[in-house]
């Protein structure tokens, strides 16, 4: 974990800091679990009194929960975006699914944009990795690295508030709320398009080409649109089609 020593101030102050940029920045994330009390103070070169006066203030202020027996805990709570009355009625009803990809459209361009312009070689390399992950993934197992890929271009355009809310966006998929993951699958991983349009998004990036990334990340959106529509549309023309046989054989 990214932890670095303390070298000035009140120590605890210092840790509190730091740790409560790593939340910021999008390092650690919600539910993720903490070192060891004896480890994180060795890391970040702190006695461990002052270490606990720094995670009983970060608990106060509700960044880190204590689990019995387990832990020291990123809070849970930092990932709840949306109430759940909310995220129920999302699931209910296609016009969010097509709200929730014009959505991601929109704001993975932008962000494609200020990767290439801001993102550094490492952040480049990890898309760069995620990406050649894909291409050797087997068919129908490409589901999270397709969302990896996306957040990492979110975390490469260095906006926190962007990547805290992408990340609950990604969240909701990965929970099967706009739509279940087999149906993530099916759009993400049986078309060889897919694959060519995940490179040319990497191309761009690796390129530093703001506008090209730009309009390589919307081109995938829109395929993702019409896919999905494609797929909702089958899924209805099967029903009828069962009732018409279910009748014919009935009759």
């Amino acid at each position: 974990m990214p932890f670095q020593k303390i070298t000035a101030g009140k120590l605890s102050k210092s840790v509190v800091e730091q740790i409560e940029l790593l939340i910021l920045r999008g390092v650690l994330r919600p539910g993720e679990r903490l070192p060891s009390e004896r480890d994180l103070s060795e890391r970040m070169g702190v006695s461990r009194p002052s270490l606990r006066d720094a995670i009983a203030e970060l608990e106060e202020k509700g960044l880190l929960s204590r689990r019995a027996g387990a832990g020291i805990f990123i809070s849970d709570s930092l990932d709840s975006s949306f109430p759940p009355a909310l995220t129920n009625l999302f699931s209910r009803h296609d016009e969010a699914v097509y709200d929730y990809i014009a959505f991601r459209r929109d704001m993975e361009g932008l962000a494609a944009e200020r990767a290439a312009k801001f993102g550094s070689d490492t952040d480049l390399a990890v898309i760069n990795e995620l990406f050649h992950k894909m291409e050797a993934a087997p068919e129908g197992q490409g589901a999270d690295l397709d969302s990896d890929f996306h957040m990492a271009i979110i975390e490469a355009s260095h906006n926190v508030l962007m990547v805290h809310m992408m990340r609950a966006m990604y969240d909701l998929l990965k929970q099967g709320v706009l739509y279940s993951r087999q149906v993530v699958i099916q759009i993400t991983n049986t078309r060889m398009d897919l694959l060519e349009q995940h490179r040319a998004i990497n191309d761009a990036l690796q390129a530093r080409d703001p506008a090209a990334a730009r309009t390589a990340i919307e081109a995938h959106m829109d395929f993702v649109t019409q896919a999905y529509g494609d797929l909702r549309r089958s899924e209805r023309n099967e029903e009828v089609a069962r009732q018409r046989l279910d009748y014919e054989i009935n009759r």
